[in-house]
């Protein structure tokens, strides 16, 4: 059963990967043409790197883009989700294959991931830049206290179990569902997943190929989405993509693993003072409406 739920995976993952391709073609006119500054090369590269090993890049992704202004904001999350897609499928088809998980609690956690990221791009996709930066600040709010707790190993340490049944595995779909909403307001999936399988029980060993098979099915539909209605900034996408690649494939097969202690609790500073950026931003925008 975990060999043919190994090879369904793999073809999904191929399929997924064909339609983001095409996605990407029809959806950023004159692809081939589009020329990334070598700053958004270097964060695709950055970023991707560490997010093989663990540390996320959503949440520093938007700190890079706010800082710099390479992206604005009212486009950061449809630029995130379309963005690191390409890389995320890469650790997918690494990861998904090398560590054992039940097939039931997979696919299903998959499948609520994905469901999830296609009801939040259809809402994120029209709501105003204020809406915007209120919404990824509370999330990037939430992300930097979850990155504290990573390093202060203060995430739960987790079971023995390589799946789910009954109440648990309940309650593991609605989670993944809501981080799948999540994910289309420009916060992780890979962090909360863990500690969400982790507080049921599960080996924290057999939250990898979720969390990393959920992002990679969600985020090539909710980029789909975001694309087609022009939510993007197309330089920061090739950007990310050609920079990303490469990392992960270094980060995964060469390097494997890093002592990321102290540079969790970079994150989640400069993560939190993004986040109270954020909501002042949209707190400012609300008032000058009013007035």
């Amino acid at each position: 059963m975990q060999f043919d739920a190994k090879l369904l995976l793999l073809i999904g993952l191929g399929l997924v990967t064909v339609y983001h391709i095409i996605s990407l073609v029809r959806g950023l006119p004159k692809l081939g043409s589009i020329k990334p500054t070598p700053g958004l090369i270097l964060h695709g590269t950055v970023t991707d790197f560490f997010d093989t090993l663990g540390i996320g890049s959503f949440a520093t992704s938007t700190t890079i883009y706010r800082a710099t202004k390479w992206v604005k904001d009212a486009l950061i999350p449809g630029t995130l989700n379309a963005g690191h897609t390409m890389s995320t499928l890469a650790q997918a088809f690494i990861y998904t294959q090398v560590v054992e998980v039940d097939a039931i609690t997979l696919v299903g956690m998959i499948v609520a991931a994905v469901f999830g990221s296609w009801v939040g791009a259809g809402l994120v996709s029209k709501w105003p830049t204020q809406r915007i930066q209120l919404g990824m600040g509370l999330c990037l709010a939430a992300a930097a206290v979850l990155t504290v707790a990573q390093a202060a190993g203060k995430i739960p340490g987790g079971g023995e179990a390589i799946g789910l049944t009954g109440v648990k595995l309940g309650i593991a779909l609605f989670g993944n569902f809501v981080l799948g909403v999540l994910m289309t307001i420009g916060i992780g999936l890979y962090g909360p997943c863990l500690l969400l399988v982790s507080m049921l029980g599960m080996n924290p060993a057999a939250g990898f190929p979720i969390m990393m098979g959920s992002c990679a099915f969600l985020m090539p539909f909710a980029s789909d989405r975001f694309i087609r209605l022009g939510k993007v900034d197309p330089r920061a996408v090739v950007g990310n993509i050609i920079g990303g690649l490469p990392a992960v494939l270094i980060a995964a097969l060469i390097v494997k693993s890093l002592p990321l202690t102290a540079l969790r609790w970079l994150v989640a500073i400069v993560v939190a003072y993004t986040a109270i950026t954020l909501i002042l931003s949209a707190r400012r925008k609300t008032d000058e409406a009013l007035a």
